[in-house]
């Protein structure tokens, strides 16, 4: 067991084009999003297991003691299956939640006992630990924040217990681990999205440990060639929105009106192939204005077709009026009726512009920030490298 402090940072996700297509066997191209999840892990001689997930409010602590008690071996698990509501059940009497908790704080303690006690178990003993979670990500905003989170407790987990070697020497600012440990962690990481959102499609977590942008379908994922990074404008509507009844509503409309609603699903899956080719183009050679043009006319449509789908909201029309006044192009990201919008940033932008553009956009109550896509994926940091920001919100200051 590693007795030194392990600081590990991992990205959001952001969806480019095929979000709801992609459920009907159509392409998505997810990016990587330069705002972090960030976790610091401390290894105590208290008997205690501290969890502080301060975004939401959270501070549990257990008694290692009474967690190696346990029977836990309804954990073992040769093949990473999903959890039966049995393990569910037990894992909830372990955690021993207050009647007021909510659920999503439920999810986010039951993910990390769930990974605390499956990786830790083959110790010797179960490891007191200090850990702290803090986001630059909002939650429950389509930003793949819980995925982030998974990737995080696994990595660190992993490396603390030894399961895989830590990667950061010791002049290094950041480093990042070797592809077959990603694959460890990428598994764990699945395996907490699962607790958390029971049924996913593993993009989230696969953005967030890899880095990068990839592209998804039917369940194969694929790296994709593209240029360092893009500059984007982030926008959070802050409209609340379940994923669970658009994708139902769309699926409904398929059925009643298949002859118009085929026809969007295969365009906007012709959409996210030609941003593909797009982007491996802007990857083999110097990018052009040109190849930011036709991006923007991409998103555009696809904009327009997602409006015809049913995941429009006043708040995103506003979102691209707002946007477009100031000579940019925005799309909704994720699964619409409110949440996410993406503005690309072409390089020719001049500051005052793009300012002018995100004054509007917070003037008219929603959140907004300049960032870019293409990040990397799961990362381990020594204290000095982190900005004075993150490392305060870690140490709860």
């Amino acid at each position: 067991m590693l007795s030194r402090v392990l600081l590990v940072s991992a990205p959001g996700k952001v969806i480019l084009h095929g979000e709801c297509a992609v459920v009907h066997g159509k392409v998505a191209l997810a990016a990587a999003l330069n705002m972090r999840t960030f976790l610091r892990l401390q290894p105590q001689g208290n008997g205690k297991l501290d969890l502080n997930l301060p975004n939401i409010g959270i501070k549990r602590t257990w008694d290692v003691a009474r967690l190696q008690l346990l029977d836990t071996s309804f954990l073992e698990q040769g093949d990473f299956t999903v959890l039966t509501e049995e393990q569910v059940e037990k894992l909830k009497e372990v955690a021993g939640f207050p009647e007021d908790c909510a659920n999503h704080e439920r999810l986010a303690v039951l993910a990390f006992l769930y990974l605390y006690l499956s990786i830790c178990r083959k110790q010797r003993a179960l490891p007191s630990l200090d850990i702290t979670v803090w986001s630059e990500l909002p939650t429950g905003a389509g930003l793949g924040s819980s995925a982030a989170y998974s990737v995080c407790l696994a990595a660190a987990l992993l490396t603390a217990c030894e399961e895989i070697p830590n990667p950061l020497k010791e002049e290094e600012g950041a480093s990042r681990w070797a592809a077959e440990d990603l694959e460890l962690i990428n598994k764990w990481a699945f395996q907490g999205e699962r607790v958390i959102h029971g049924n996913p499609s593993g993009v989230d977590n696969s953005v967030s440990t890899w880095g990068g942008a990839l592209r998804y379908q039917q369940g194969k994922i694929s790296s994709l060639k593209r240029p360092q990074s893009l500059k984007i404008l982030l926008t959070n509507t802050k409209v609340s929105r379940s994923t669970k009844a658009i994708i139902a509503s769309i699926s409904n409309r398929l059925l009643k009106f298949p002859e118009i609603v085929a026809p969007l699903l295969t365009s906007i899956n012709a959409i996210s192939l030609e941003c593909e080719r797009v982007l491996g183009e802007m990857a083999t050679v110097a990018p052009a204005l040109e190849h930011y043009f036709m991006l923007e006319e991409l998103i555009d449509m696809n904009q327009h077709l997602l409006n015809a789908l049913g995941m429009g909201h006043t708040s995103l029309d506003q979102l691209c009026q707002m946007t477009m006044a100031h000579g940019l192009h925005s799309k909704l990201t994720g699964a619409g009726r409110g949440g996410c919008g993406i503005t690309l940033l072409r390089p020719d932008l001049e500051g005052p512009k793009v300012e002018a553009a995100k004054q509007a956009l917070i003037s008219y109550g929603f959140d907004c920030w300049e960032t870019s896509l293409g990040a990397p994926g799961i990362s381990i940091h020594s204290s000095s490298s982190l900005d004075a920001p993150v490392r305060q919100a870690l140490d709860g200051l």
